[in-house]
């Protein structure tokens, strides 16, 4: 066998064993006819990533037959059952020095004991994320990244949020002036001179963004 014909046949298998995993999740969310169990986990150091996941959480609860579940990393850590039972997760860190929290970290690990070492408990579960930093950057790519691979180490199916790029130009950024999401995850900027209860949950992020992290179909 010449080696592109190698390198293709090992694409269509990658891409039939994910397909089908994706079809066999969402057939089971569509034939369910209890509600979706949707958890959100996340660590807030200052408030900000707090106010993030409460306005995640309101995307979920808009969402038909979605119920929401909020979690810190600390209540996480006493509720393993809790989030064997959901079908999705959805995880959230602010972005410090290039990377999730310590105590974010610290969940992570704990998962490996509780969770992983048990049978992949979350395994075909669905699973996104989110961000945030002070600066327009701040390195919170990296943050969604490392989300995204602790979703793979599980076995967890990651999910984009679905939405096009914001390019620049001259009006600003997309169609606003700055733009919440990344195409991995969501990742917004704070505004550094203001504290985390300053703005509404349901004003940090636009109804479709916080409709596209919650929703799992």
């Amino acid at each position: 066998m010449r080696k592109s014909e190698w390198v293709a046949d090992g694409r269509e298998f990658l891409s039939g064993s994910i397909k089908s995993r994706q079809a066999a999740k969402i057939n089971h969310l569509e034939m369910s006819h209890d509600e979706i169990r949707i958890a959100t986990v996340h660590h807030g150091g200052f408030g900000h990533t707090t106010r993030l996941a409460e306005a995640v959480k309101e995307g979920v609860e808009q969402a038909a037959g979605a119920a929401a579940l909020l979690l810190t990393v600390e209540e996480a850590q006493t509720r393993w059952t809790d989030l064997s039972s959901a079908e999705a997760i959805i995880f959230g860190a602010p972005t410090y020095t290039a990377g999730a929290s310590a105590e974010f970290k610290a969940f992570e690990e704990a998962s490996t004991r509780a969770v992983m070492a048990k049978g992949l408990g979350w395994k075909d579960n669905v699973a996104t994320g989110f961000t945030n930093s002070g600066s327009r950057s701040g390195d919170k790519l990296a943050t969604l990244i490392q989300l995204a691979l602790f979703a793979a180490q599980h076995g967890m199916l990651w999910i984009n949020l679905g939405l096009p790029p914001a390019n620049h130009s001259t009006k600003g950024i997309g169609s606003g002036t700055e733009s919440p999401w990344l195409l991995a995850g969501c990742g917004r900027a704070i505004e550094c001179d203001q504290g985390p209860i300053s703005r509404h949950p349901s004003r940090i992020l636009p109804p479709h963004v916080t409709s596209g992290v919650a929703s799992p179909r």
